[in-house]
């Protein structure tokens, strides 16, 4: 196992991260355990929950999981969020944290799910970063974070204000240009880096003929796409949801005799991501760069474009993937795709000419 220094905060994690809220069956304790205790036993020493997880049964999973680690002397760190902003909120909700998870104080404890940079000065209003050193003073966690799916500029701006240790975001072999300005403010503060769906939420293992592009030699989709992040080295960490114990082995195998590329090797791969990828959003976000990157009506067309992808990716059929990623994902509405006026200042900026005034009248429901 690699293990990456955190930042600024001393603390050196594993390059493979235990996200806990796909667990196969959470009511099956034992299994569940198992799983973590495989990841602990192959060196994974970083595990990342949230109470919405599973009806917060991810943390219960976990505190149990803790305990054997404890008993085994395994090593771990626990990192957990909260998308309350009030002080009471928020210490109610850590208070049943660490209780759910038998611990005396979380590692690194994330203000959760900021979706836009109005709804972040919201709830520093509210109280949330004052309530957060609070609870560092106190012991009750040990370093602030944030957890954001914000792109581009934005989760740039986020992350200059100086007052986190840590980023977690998503990223991976399909998005990775909306999130390229995060980087800048990572190196300059100096800030531990994880990423979320770095296999994009099972559609790179589930399309392994779009994502030729990644592998080398020898390699299986899944190392491929894991491979392509850990060459990045400003990631610390990236955070794997496991389902089950053969998910971690296989994830752990794509860690042994792993090369990283040139940095160069790395750009060339980055390179054939347009044309490997046709007819798929790469979320460049050059769409009505005239406007600042936002459409007369007020539709985040990257978003939507992204949530777009998943129709794509699920060739398949089966739930709908479109509403599920705009309202887990960017906590959005379909309709909205409905203000469309056909302008087509988003068609004529796209580097990719997608049809997207025909994608966002799919995603509406009245294309014709």
């Amino acid at each position: 196992m690699l293990y990456r220094e955190y930042g600024q905060t001393g603390k050196k994690v594993s390059l493979l991260g235990f996200g806990g809220m796909r667990f196969a069956n959470i009511d099956d304790h034992d299994e569940c355990i198992r799983t973590m205790l495989a990841a602990a036993e192959g060196g994974v020493n970083y595990y990342d929950t949230a109470p919405g997880y599973l009806d917060s049964k991810s943390e219960i999973v976990f505190g149990k999981a803790f305990a054997e680690f404890r008993r085994r002397q395994l090593p771990y760190y626990v990192a957990t969020k909260t998308s309350l902003s009030t002080p009471d909120a928020i210490r109610r909700e850590i208070d049943e944290q660490l209780k759910r998870m038998d611990i005396a104080a979380i590692d690194f404890y994330h203000i959760w799910c900021i979706l836009s940079l109005d709804n972040w000065q919201i709830r520093k209003k509210d109280g949330v970063l004052d309530t957060f050193r609070k609870l560092k003073d106190e012991g009750l966690i040990r370093h602030i974070c944030v957890s954001s799916h914000l792109i581009n500029d934005d989760i740039k701006e986020l992350l200059m204000e100086g007052v986190f240790e840590g980023v977690l975001f998503g990223y991976s072999a399909y998005n990775f240009q909306t999130r390229q300005a995060a980087f800048d403010a990572i190196r300059e503060k100096k800030l531990g880096a994880v990423v979320m769906n770095p296999l994009g939420g099972g559609a790179i293992p589930q399309n392994p003929e779009k994502f030729i592009f990644l592998q080398r030699p020898g390699e299986n989709i899944v190392a491929a796409a894991l491979r392509f992040l850990w060459d990045h080295s400003e990631i610390t960490n990236t955070l794997v949801g496991f389902e089950n114990i053969t998910q971690v082995q296989e994830a752990l195998a794509a860690m042994e005799g792993y090369q990283p590329r040139t940095e160069t090797e790395l750009a060339a791969v980055k390179a054939k991501v347009r044309d490997s990828l046709e007819g798929i959003c790469t979320g460049c976000a050059y769409c009505v760069p005239s406007r600042g990157g936002k459409c007369p009506q007020g539709i985040p067309v990257p978003k939507f474009m992204d949530a777009y992808n998943q129709e794509i990716f699920n060739e398949e059929g089966g739930d709908d993937p479109i509403s599920s990623r705009l309202q887990w994902h960017w906590n959005l509405d379909r309709a909205l795709a409905g203000k469309c006026t056909a302008c087509g200042l988003c068609e004529e900026a796209c580097t990719q000419h997608l049809p997207i005034i025909e994608r966002l009248r799919e995603i509406a429901g009245d294309n014709p």
